[in-house]
């Protein structure tokens, strides 16, 4: 049996919890949730704190060798549906043709109370 193999990613900074960026076990990547925190857009808009998760998300997928198009599951945690649209606008922009399957959950709040969205993720690789 292939044991699942525990990866952080020095680019998206040091882990200061009890996780790990992502878990890759055998041809699949699952990526814990990402925010925008400690970013420039941690104080932003939820479609400036998707595009800086999004941005996340790619930097990941580089250094597995892959793409966005190899996402085949998302999960988006936001506190409110106001900007809804925006966040649709940024998601198609950053799915193209290659959408993933999707949940969407509002909840009360984030870890850190300026926090909009999260965003956990599912690769195929």
């Amino acid at each position: 049996m292939t044991q699942p193999e525990r990866k952080n990613y020095p680019q998206l900074g040091e882990v200061k919890a009890p996780y790990v960026h992502a878990v890759k076990h055998a041809s699949t990547l699952y990526v814990s949730g990402l925010t925008a925190f400690g970013t420039a857009a941690q104080n932003g808009t939820i479609d400036e704190q998707a595009e800086a998760i999004f941005a996340q998300l790619k930097v990941i997928a580089a250094a597995e060798q892959t793409s966005l198009a190899a996402l085949i599951k998302v999960t988006l945690f936001i506190t409110s549906f106001e900007e809804i649209t925006a966040l649709r606008e940024v998601l198609y922009r950053h799915y193209g043709e290659h959408l993933p399957a999707s949940s969407l959950v509002q909840v009360s709040g984030l870890f850190s109370p300026d926090l909009r969205v999260e965003i956990e993720a599912i690769f195929a690789l």
